[in-house]
């Protein structure tokens, strides 16, 4: 296995597992299972907790991927957070759907959602910090056959 995909699977799991007991205890012990209401919206339990967690997740997931998985990336930081920004949105645009059709149509307990959604959106995730976020110059060169 390669070292950046073994420090991926290292710092990805960790922040996954982290993500997980912050929905957890957001679900469980901030938002209650109750409806929380922002003031100009409200959300279900399970989005709000989706919601928290990544807001955390994604600090995290940041100092991680840039300062121990992608080191060799030649980017600046700027673009790097922005890509990583990008990335990170897509990803809880598809988090957002997943548990909206596995809890609300499907019916299932949001934290075995949430955990079924992590394990489909780690490829999605890797791949897309791999060849966007933290891409080298090398590496765009050679996809654009220079």
């Amino acid at each position: 296995m390669p070292v950046q995909t073994f420090r991926y699977a290292a710092c990805g799991g960790a922040n996954a597992l982290l993500g997980l007991v912050n929905y957890w205890v957001g679900l469980h012990y901030i938002f209650d299972h109750r409806i929380f209401d922002f003031g100009i919206m409200a959300f279900k339990p399970h989005n709000a907790a989706l919601f928290l967690s990544s807001a955390i997740s994604l600090i995290i997931g940041f100092l991680l991927n840039k300062y121990v998985v992608f080191v060799s990336s030649n980017l600046r930081g700027h673009i790097q957070a922005f890509r990583y920004f990008l990335a990170f949105f897509l990803n809880l645009v598809l988090n957002y759907f997943f548990l909206k059709v596995f809890v609300e149509m499907l019916k299932w307990p949001p934290f075995i959602s949430q955990v079924l959604t992590i394990c489909i959106l780690i490829t999605v995730s890797y791949l897309t910090q791999k060849h966007f976020t933290f891409t080298t110059k090398k590496d765009m060169n050679r996809m654009n056959g220079n």
